[in-house]
């Protein structure tokens, strides 16, 4: 039987997140009124007396990073990066390059960006959106290696920025780390000094705060050149969040570099850096002294394994231990629950006392709580929506308004195994009471999805997740959690 879930629809519910808060707390306020940010201004005639000697400056600049390609510089030292520090507010930057012509000021307008068709910048998979880093915070990659050459297609660098916002659109409400794979980027591809200061202007204060840690993967002259060109302008704060990183294997250290699409030539550039540095390879971590009993393993378990360890309970402990900590009034009602990451020490020290059996303590705090739900869920060995269903999830789009109740309910009924079924049903169950408390905790059904659709839904390995995958996969969830009442058993 079909249940008519046009009469059930609610009112939509639209999250309006605030893109500016000076205080040290570390998670900050997610709403308007606590994240008024004064406006910045300056004199404009000032930008069109000095623009003819920026643009002079930038070919000179541009000619020095020519000149010293090859020279044999070393390495950036990595800079000591917590991944918590805040953004404060912009100074204004009255030396910021021109854009000179009425096209290019078209391509940075933000009306035309929401209608605009970005199947021919997306099809070179320069931009992917891939899982959640240790913290739990989601993993944005970007390919210099993918930019094509300029000369032999048109390609537009103005749009290219523009799909990047409307990429971190999608993400920058919560916190967000960014992977860029410098390698590839040669003289034949490489956008303009320009465009690149243009690039940091448009990603303003809202992306920027919640952007925990940006990793610059094999760095080279050109990046250590550009960075001392745009430094006396570029926030003390920002900077901080970037960290150099030579190899990959360094990378391993914050990253599960299973999740990443990692371009085969990255890879084979990694390895001959490894063959041609080895004296430098960074020292490999000492094994723990510690062995996990492997009764008392919950991350990266299966499903199947956790419920003969737990007397036949499908509900995996620590995955109870977490939801009865969350499902109180203080927690339930905390801004940004799921949104905000925590300190990953803290985190990884809490998973290795649950695989060994050991007691942990939340500290009182429901966003380490929250984070190391997420971690469960992301280090299953299968997806709680399995492999097999990912192909039916990621056409979700395709199906009309109709036919969307009766297909889920297939899906999730008949398709998904029992234990699955009955994980999934406890967690979105839970996910509803924090949802009716949107007006104070900020996270509606379609701000859950975002934070659990890749935690729910993964690509099978060989194939990856595109990043045109995203937008199905988190509307699949949305609708699962906004009709959790019509399509579960209870």
């Amino acid at each position: 039987m079909e249940t008519d879930y046009q009469s059930t629809l609610s009112p939509s519910r639209t999250l309006t997140a605030g893109i500016g808060n000076d205080c040290e707390d570390p998670y900050p306020s997610l709403s308007d009124y606590h994240d008024y940010e004064p406006n910045l201004e300056f004199d404009d005639t000032e930008l069109q007396t000095t623009s003819n000697n920026v643009s002079r400056l930038l070919d000179e600049k541009l000619d020095l990073v020519s000149s010293s390609v090859g020279a044999g510089m070393d390495y950036l030292e990595s800079p000591v990066s917590d991944g918590t520090i805040e953004e404060n507010f912009e100074e204004a930057l009255v030396d910021a390059p021109v854009i000179e012509s009425a096209d290019d000021l078209a391509a940075l307008d933000a009306e035309l960006a929401d209608e605009e068709d970005y199947l021919d910048i997306s099809r070179h998979g320069i931009v992917e959106v891939v899982g959640d880093d240790s913290a739990g915070r989601k993993i944005i990659v970007v390919s210099a290696c993918k930019l094509p050459p300029v000369g032999k297609e048109t390609f537009n660098h103005a749009k290219l920025l523009r799909y990047l916002t409307h990429t971190l659109d999608t993400f920058v409400e919560q916190d967000y780390s960014l992977v860029y794979f410098h390698y590839g980027l040669t003289s034949k591809n490489k956008p303009p000094l320009s465009w690149l200061w243009q690039a940091y202007k448009a990603f303003d204060r809202k992306y920027k705060k919640n952007l925990k840690a940006l990793y610059l993967v094999h760095p080279t002259n050109f990046i250590r050149i550009v960075w001392q060109i745009f430094k006396p302008a570029i926030s003390v704060k920002f900077g901080r969040k970037m960290m150099y990183v030579n190899y990959l294997e360094e990378l391993a250290q914050y990253i599960n570099l299973d999740q990443l699409i990692i371009p085969p030539q990255v890879i084979e550039h990694n390895e001959q850096l490894l063959m041609k540095n080895k004296k430098n390879l960074p020292a490999s971590p000492p094994q723990s002294a510690v062995v996990t009993p492997v009764g008392t393993t919950q991350f990266g378990a299966s499903l199947q394994f956790l419920k003969e360890n737990n007397n036949g309970d499908p509900i995996p402990p620590i995955l109870r231990q977490c939801v009865e900590f969350l499902d109180t009034p203080d927690a339930l009602e905390t801004e940004g629950i799921f949104r905000r990451s925590a300190n990953v020490a803290v985190i990884k020290e809490l998973q290795n006392r649950c695989n060994q059996g050991l007691p942990i303590d939340f500290q009182g705090d429901p966003h380490i709580a929250a984070v190391l739900l997420k971690t469960f869920l992301r280090e299953l060995d299968e997806p709680l929506m399995t492999y097999e269903l990912y192909d039916e999830i990621t056409q979700f789009q395709t199906l009309s308004k109709d036919e969307r109740p009766r297909k889920v309910k297939i899906l999730i009924l008949e398709k998904l195994p029992e234990d699955n079924y009955q994980v999934l049903k406890y967690i979105v169950q839970f996910l509803s009471r924090v949802m009716d408390r949107c007006d104070l905790n900020k996270m509606t059904s379609s701000n859950l999805a975002v934070v659990f659709g890749p935690n729910l839904v993964r690509a099978p390995p060989a194939r990856g997740m595109s990043l045109s995958a995203i937008g199905p996969i988190n509307q699949f969830i949305d609708f699962l959690f906004t009709y959790q009442d019509k399509i579960f058993i209870i």
